[in-house]
């Protein structure tokens, strides 16, 4: 039988042509082979497009977008985004450096995270960083004592933590009571209030992030109004602020999911605002995995079949060290083949090498393969190789960026010398 050539969730820039998967207009199959598997392969037209997404839904309103680069760090992506106008959201001081090499701008960027160290407050302040997103009380007393401390002022937005239920996976979601994030929306006045009596520290707004893989728009709007009811209090205690940070956290579609467009949630996010006499703050947004999700694949290539009587193991090469998701969250991720084959299909489960039973790709998918047929795991450019390690004292994969007909290596493979650099034997 003919396997069914599906539509892949990063079409139209990863697509089948003539029986054969590609991205943009280069080969997959010419891919994995020269550059061997597993591998790591983002569209640049991928990322321009939902990047285009945004700015189309802000047009007429003052907004930051800034790419919460937790999703994809590689100094190429960031690079794009920098060339395209965006901000950044960092949760580290590593992630700084990151985006200082990439060559964006400083002055639009929001420092999040619920522990920074003094070394990183002070690299941020010295670069002049947008904004601080305070999430505790200790934190703000130590911003001020770094600040005060060079001779600069820091500006801070609180993290409120508004209490709202993401409605997405438990691990991913931030904006509950019991979660570390952020602060509580009942105690925010009085952290507000301590935050303009401190030295150094100049409050300019109010955060909140409530998840991630977020499908639907209520609780969005949930957040929002009680960040405005905050404001009201704000203002009428004397403390007006120049932005309102929603944060990230739209989903994507990995399956089956229907995702918010930017557009179907700004929309009613400036509605809301306007009413309430807000129109007047700029938005700052922090969109991850909406922007890099779907902008990339993970290519693997199958080196066994094994057949037992409980289940079918197609054994890849790539592992829970390159793709976690599926391990960390039993997260879905689609499979397809790169050159499906017309043969009878088999319910497969997709496993890697790691001595883990953890190590799964994917479970009960419905493949026609042999051995050295490669597959595509989708989604893959949001938390794929930022969260890859070398368990296993497995190397990580190369990452290439298609643009067009042309490809580029933006991150080489790792070599066994990679691995054990610094690592030293004791004396004889």
């Amino acid at each position: 039988m003919t396997a069914e050539l599906a539509t892949p969730t990063g079409a139209p820039f990863f697509h089948y042509q003539a029986g054969e998967l590609r991205a943009e207009g280069v080969s997959l199959a010419e891919l994995g082979q020269e550059l061997g598997t597993p591998l790591y392969v983002y569209s640049r037209g991928a990322l321009a497009a939902a990047w285009a997404s945004y700015q189309e839904a802000c047009v007429g309103h003052e907004v930051l977008v800034c790419f919460g680069m937790k999703a994809n760090s590689n100094l190429a992506v960031l690079k794009e985004f920098a060339r395209l106008g965006s901000g950044f959201d960092i949760v580290s001081g590593g992630e700084l450096a990151r985006v200082l090499a990439a060559g964006a701008d400083p002055a639009k960027v929001v420092f999040s995270g619920v522990g920074k160290q003094a070394w990183e407050m002070q690299a941020a302040l010295e670069v002049g960083v947008k904004c601080f997103n305070v999430e505790s009380i200790p934190e703000l007393k130590r911003l001020s004592e770094v600040a005060t401390a060079l001779g600069k002022t820091a500006a801070v937005s609180l993290r409120v933590n508004p209490d709202v239920d993401a409605k997405t996976h438990p691990y991913i979601s931030t904006g509950l009571k019991e979660n570390k994030f952020g602060i509580a929306i009942e105690e925010a006045p009085h952290a507000y209030t301590f935050a303009a009596s401190l030295p150094g520290i100049a409050v300019v707004g109010v955060d909140c992030h409530i998840g991630s893989q977020i499908t639907e728009v209520s609780p969005y709007l949930d957040a929002l109004d009680k960040l405005l009811k905050l404001i009201d209090q704000l203002k009428a205690a004397g403390i007006a602020l120049k932005h309102l940070d929603l944060g990230g956290g739209l989903g994507i579609r990995y399956d089956d999911e229907t995702p918010l467009t930017p557009k179907l949630l700004l929309d009613k996010v400036f509605a809301q605002l306007q009413a309430r006499g807000y129109g007047h703050l700029q938005l700052v947004l922090e969109p991850g995995r909406s922007l890099v999700g779907n902008a990339g694949v993970l290519l693997t290539t199958v080196q066994y079949l094994k057949h037992t009587e409980a289940r079918n193991f197609a054994i890849v090469d790539a592992a829970m060290n390159d793709l976690m998701r599926p391990a960390l969250y039993e997260a879905w991720h689609g499979v397809l083949p790169v050159a499906p084959r017309s043969s009878e299909q088999t319910l497969y489960d997709v496993v890697g090498p790691v001595c883990e039973s953890a190590d799964w790709l994917a479970r009960g998918r419905t493949l026609a393969l042999a051995e050295g047929d490669v597959l595509a795991i989708e989604s893959a450019g949001a938390y794929g190789f930022v969260m890859a390690g070398n368990y296993n004292s497995r190397p990580r994969p190369a990452e290439i960026m298609v643009d067009g007909e042309q490809f580029h290596v933006i991150r080489q493979r790792e070599t066994f010398a990679d691995l054990i650099r610094g690592e030293s034997c004791l004396p004889d």
